[in-house]
């Protein structure tokens, strides 16, 4: 076997391993793992043979270090200290858009994530993360390289060639003229687009079609394309969504769609992801990946009956037909909308942080007793490890470390290493947020993100260019920041959240009658547990005691461990003990849920919601203890999880249609897990929130009572 050893990563790699387990993007094999990047686009593999690794991410493959996806998978393996509560602080975090912003300095993208933290989990997090640095480093991992190679988990299929029907091009107006007239007789018409929609590759009983802008002319192909996406043409293609958003952007009909092949094998195996026509087709049709796209919309014809006789055969028909595929226009159309921000509100407040870097630069200038210059390592590393004489954690090849690891520690040293925190963060929040939102503001003054319907295991949602769903809720920037999304003028911004809804979902699926009866009586179930757990009054519950009730309730939904419990609120390992134990005698349905949801998941290799959302469980079978207990905790986790993105999106899907029957000019543009924001006239107003309120609340007939809170204001913040 050829190997040598892996470079040590940056240790802020640890993290980006963290996201990837807490986000569910590690799929363990016997002899491999895949892990996809945090947008979802791409899928890494890692592969191993006895104490030898490899992969092809960007970090391995160029620079020659053990990036994060093998992190992740040694973490899962049990070969580095996996600490799951602070796996679970890195849940969500959009590594890819952070280190591009940063241009790859991830010392800056973990400070941005860092100033979200309490000091607590800050001082957890820098802690942990050099216990699994110095384990990797004591592992001295060797590189699996070429001539090297791991074990098949499956023997090879030999795949039969894929042969595409010649390219049949539309070159004159008859020919065009024609091909709308083929297309009308047919049942249902295959296609596939290119990004631009310049040119589209349709199948008919003739063959395959290209008509393209090039040939005919920008204003002849447009009238083309408004005959073609009429409602009246049913038409199947891969990944319709993206189609949808230009073909509105563009003032054109996006009508007539009834199939996406992405979209359904995506629900046979939400673990994947978004996979293309070339990882899909040799699965379902044993045939060899299509090359050009002609062949594309060959795969796209064979696909759609495989893949909808699959759905039927697993019970996600409804799932697709009824929420995901309608989904798609809904998030189309929000995607257009946008959502608008007051430009000058976002350089008020980055003058603000401007001012405020300056105050705090003078500061450490005074402290440090000379001028420096603050963003550069190198003069930042003489000042505090030569001149200042601080004990230094640890030197690279061009100087002394300075990453936020490092300041962290000596921030008790001495007065400047606390101004330089304060300056990153500032410098963080401006480039981020004041100057990031600033630069993708579109002519129409509003903000176009994209959301993501293939990313996540469980269902839920995404959003990217930039990410909507990850502005700070609880820190004072969050509110400030929502304050600069506005309702266009005229218009009220509608907020409306779920309230528990995890908590509500595991009353109905595990049956506790105690857990139902807390939720029917309306009463706050944190007091209530409180009241259970502490054995007082509800009126005698105190907020600590309530606290640690909430703790529980919602460590429960995630399966947190006894021991992180104790981390988590503070206690000893025996308090908890008595916590979980006492919850337990009270709520014996979750209790038996638990026991039952996981003995259920090994037997099947899958959990599902109670609209049939699958999650396989392949790490249920591992021979590697972390790895089942880790697939025992997402099985706990997913049919909650799951069920919650099933109930936001068919809300969403109810709400959207209804609106439109109601001839109501009110448009949904933003949604954030279980939160979501419509921009109304005012005099839609009134109507608006009793139908919001009333299709959340009513989505579908369950057990216990959902609940929506309903704000309004100018702005984002005053809604919430």
């Amino acid at each position: 076997m050829d190997t040598d050893n892996w470079k040590l990563p940056p240790i802020e790699k640890i993290p980006e391993a963290y996201s990837a387990i807490a986000d569910d993007r590690v799929i363990m094999g016997d002899h491999s793992a895949k892990v996809r990047s945090s947008d979802n686009l791409k899928t890494y593999t890692v592969q191993w043979s006895e104490d030898a690794y490899t992969s092809d991410d960007n970090g391995s493959k160029w620079q020659n270090y053990s990036g994060y996806p093998i992190i992740a998978v040694l973490l899962l393996q049990g070969k580095l200290p996996l600490n799951r509560r602070i796996a679970d602080l890195f849940r969500g975090i959009p590594w890819k858009e952070l280190n591009k912003a940063h241009k790859n300095k991830y010392a800056d993208s973990l400070a941005d994530i860092m100033m979200e933290k309490t000091e607590a989990e800050r001082n957890s997090i820098e802690q942990d993360m050099r216990i699994v640095y110095d384990a990797l480093a004591g592992l001295q991992l060797k590189r699996l390289r070429r001539g090297g190679t791991a074990k098949k988990t499956v023997p090879e299929v030999k795949l039969a060639p894929f042969t595409a029907s010649p390219v049949l091009e539309t070159k004159t107006e008859e020919q065009l003229v024609q091909l709308l007239t083929l297309c009308r007789g047919m049942e249902t018409i295959f296609f596939s687009a290119d990004a631009s929609l310049e040119n589209l590759w349709i199948k008919t009983n003739h063959g395959i079609h290209l008509a393209a802008e090039a040939t005919f002319g920008k204003e002849r192909f447009r009238l083309f394309l408004s005959e073609f996406f009429r409602a009246d043409l049913r038409k199947i293609s891969h990944d319709v969504k993206p189609v949808m958003r230009r073909l509105l952007d563009s003032g054109l009909p996006a009508e007539g769609f009834v199939f996406d092949t992405a979209l359904a094998a995506y629900l046979l195996n939400a673990s994947e992801g978004s996979r293309p026509l070339e990882k899909i087709v040799p699965e379902y049709l044993s045939l060899e990946p299509p090359e050009g796209t002609a062949a594309s919309v060959e795969a796209i014809a064979l696909l759609q009956p495989k893949l909808s006789a699959e759905l039927k055969r697993v019970g996600m028909e409804r799932l697709y037909a009824e929420i995901e595929f309608p989904l798609c226009r809904v998030l189309a159309e929000m995607e257009h909308t946008g959502v608008r921000v007051d430009p000058e509100m976002l350089k008020s407040f980055g003058k603000l942080l401007s001012q405020k870097m300056e105050a705090v630069q003078q500061q450490a200038f005074a402290h440090a007793g000379e001028i420096f210059n603050l963003n550069s390592p190198k003069q930042l590393g003489e000042l505090l490890f030569e001149k200042l004489k601080l004990p230094s954690g640890k030197k690279t090849k061009s100087g002394y470390s300075t990453d936020i690891e490092v300041l962290e520690s000596l921030k008790t040293r001495h007065p400047v290493v606390a101004d330089v925190i304060e300056f990153r963060q500032l410098a963080k929040l401006k480039s981020t947020y004041a100057d990031g939102l600033l630069a993708v503001i579109a002519e129409d003054g509003r903000i176009h993100t994209t959301f993501h319907m293939m990313t996540t295991a469980t269902g839920r949602l995404s959003s990217t260019d930039p990410n909507l769903q990850n502005i700070p809720v609880r820190s004072e920037l969050g509110a400030e920041l929502r304050k600069m999304f506005v309702a266009a003028p005229g218009s009220l911004l509608i907020d409306a959240d779920y309230s528990q809804i995890e908590l509500r979902i595991l009353a109905c699926i595990s049956g506790d009658e105690a857990m139902r009866k807390a939720f029917r009586s309306g009463e706050d179930i944190h007091t209530v547990t409180a009241s259970q757990v502490f054995n007082v009054p509800p009126d005698k519950v105190t907020p600590d005691m309530r606290r640690k009730a909430k703790a529980v309730n919602f460590g429960i939904v995630y399966g947190i461990s006894r021991f992180a419990l104790a981390e988590d609120i503070g206690v000893s390992r025996k308090e908890a003990d008595e916590y979980m134990n006492s919850y337990f005698q009270r709520y014996s349905g979750v209790r038996h849920y638990m026991d039952s949801i996981v003995e259920q998941a090994k037997r099947d290799g899958f959990v599902s919601t109670f609209l049939g959302r699958r999650r396989y469980l392949p790490e249920l079978q591992s021979p590697v203890y972390n790895i089942r207990a880790f697939g025992e905790r997402v099985a706990l986790n997913a049919p909650i999880q799951g069920a919650s993105a099933d109930l936001i999106k068919l809300a969403m899907v109810n709400v959207f249609h209804r609106m439109k029957r109601e001839n109501l000019r009110a448009k949904l543009i933003l949604q954030i897990h279980d939160e979501l924001v419509i921009e109304s006239p005012q005099e839609e107003t009134e109507t608006v929130k009793k139908l919001l309120k009333e299709e959340m609340e009513q989505v579908l007939s369950l057990a216990v009572p959902l609940t929506v809170e309903v704000g309004t204001g100018p702005d984002w913040a005053s809604a919430k």
